[in-house]
């Protein structure tokens, strides 16, 4: 999972007081920030800010690594990108892509089209990992049931299966690895199901994107999954969740968007989990991890996400990274 470092540059960022110097060195593990902790969600979007104002914040807080975000926001074309993240001293650590494979052979065609793009953009800039999340099982913004939430035998097989060739064949025709993002309103959210899906999955092929604030959404334990499925971690995104805004969402059965909207994914290091004990767990592994920022915030005032990049940047900085 490596790609060449960026050329170090000046940063305008605050540092953490004496008292707050980091424990120690988390070597293995590679911060970096993404366009969703600037509230970005979709390609274009009136309320979303400029890809320019992004890349000039993110690189302003103190990150070295971004993600590409949805395909579109950032620019398409491989030598516009390259030009315009390496003068602000930022690579890319990954693509995402929107996957809903559960739902058989007769999707593949599209999935794949959808995927290509992404996978050719990402290896271009030299990353090295392709971020897959389930497609929602309910509208994001209405709430309304789009399929069932829970799957019947014949689409987890279909899920696993295609999850598998589809880390087949973007490992083949681009030499990147799938890394499948649990998700809140997926099929793929929960500590069973997390754990169902990886049992089921070829460890060679499909490791996982471990998201500490959607894992927590579910009521899973982030520590345990690294502790239990270590080998199966290929990837992190830090990220907290206010544990009473969820109390609320899951008494109202909110949908993913509006209890965004409401706050549940906060600042760290309010929230829950507690991203200490994650990073030495995922430090213990052994091996090199990015380690993204994502603070879910769709839609946002412009001005609020840099002063939150600053802090969450010098609280991780304290904590060893």
């Amino acid at each position: 999972m490596t790609s060449l470092s960026p050329q170090s540059s000046p940063r305008s960022e605050p540092q953490p007081s004496p008292e707050s110097s980091p424990p120690s060195s988390l070597s293995r593990i590679r911060i970096g920030s993404a366009p969703d902790s600037w509230g970005v969600w979709f390609p274009d979007d009136p309320r979303q800010v400029p890809w320019q104002r992004f890349l000039d914040e993110v690189s302003g807080s103190g990150y070295e690594w971004i993600e590409l975000g949805p395909y579109g926001y950032l620019p398409t074309d491989p030598a516009v990108l390259r030009e315009e993240t390496a003068r602000r001293g930022l690579t890319v650590s990954a693509g995402t892509v929107f996957t809903g494979l559960h739902r058989g052979p007769e999707v593949w065609d599209a999935t794949w089209e959808h995927v290509a793009d992404i996978a050719a953009l990402t290896q271009a800039m030299g990353a090295k990992h392709l971020v897959v999340i389930p497609a929602f099982w309910r509208d994001d913004k209405t709430g309304a049931a789009l399929e069932d939430s829970t799957l019947t035998p014949t689409q987890w097989r279909s899920l696993t299966a295609q999850t598998e060739r589809l880390a087949h064949e973007v490992r083949e025709r681009f030499g990147l690895r799938i890394v499948v993002h649990p998700h809140a309103d997926t099929h793929i959210d929960s500590e069973e199901n997390v754990t169902r899906f990886l049992d089921a999955t070829d460890s060679s092929l499909v490791s996982l994107c471990l998201d500490t604030g959607h894992y927590a959404y579910c009521g899973g334990d982030s520590v345990k999954l690294i502790e239990t499925y270590g080998e199966r971690i290929g990837y992190l995104h830090l990220k907290q969740v206010d544990p009473l805004v969820l109390a609320s969402v899951r008494a109202e059965e909110l949908p993913f968007g509006p209890a965004v909207a409401r706050g549940v994914m906060c600042e760290p290091p309010s929230g829950v989990p507690a991203l200490e004990p994650v990073l030495a767990a995922a430090q213990q592994l052994g091996v090199d991890l990015f380690a993204i920022v994502e603070q879910d915030m769709y839609p946002c005032p412009p001005d609020k996400p840099l002063p939150i990049a600053r802090r969450t940047r010098a609280f991780l900085r304290s904590c060893g990274v």
